[in-house]
């Protein structure tokens, strides 16, 4: 009966820890995707645009490139992303983020070497998606 308690005791505790883990790296999760939003907007005030397009998620800057038929440095350059501001909100779901700041919207995705921007310049269209100057295929 000891070794029933002990196993049904560890347990219980196991799964505990597992979601008190949980809430910790959803917290971290919203914090660097948050951090991301940061880099790219002090990015975009900067006008680099060679980290700007380091910041980009692999399928948004093949996008970009095809549809300006130029390199990601050059194709940056003629977008019309707004500077968007102090962020508002940031919402994580798994591996997709949505941060709100002031002025403009970012969606990112979490990749190998972090969060990458997979839209931006995205303003909300009440019951319909948002419309973005920039975002992947």
């Amino acid at each position: 009966m000891r070794k029933v308690r002990r196993l049904g005791t560890l347990m219980i505790l196991s799964l505990c820890g597992l979601v008190l883990g949980a809430c910790d790296s959803a917290g971290q999760r919203d914090s660097a995707a948050s951090a991301a939003a940061t880099g790219f907007e002090r990015l975009l005030s900067s006008d680099d645009a060679e980290g700007l397009c380091g910041a980009l998620a692999p399928e948004t800057r093949a996008a970009l490139e095809e549809s300006e038929k130029a390199d990601c440095e050059k194709a940056i350059a003629a977008q019309d992303i707004p500077l968007g501001g102090e962020i508002r909100a940031t919402d994580v779901y798994g591996r997709q983020a949505r941060v709100v700041l002031a002025s403009d919207t970012l969606f990112l995705s979490r990749f190998a070497d972090g969060w990458k921007v997979v839209a931006a310049g995205c303003v909300p269209r009440p019951g319909r998606p948002y419309q973005c100057t920039l975002q992947g295929g």
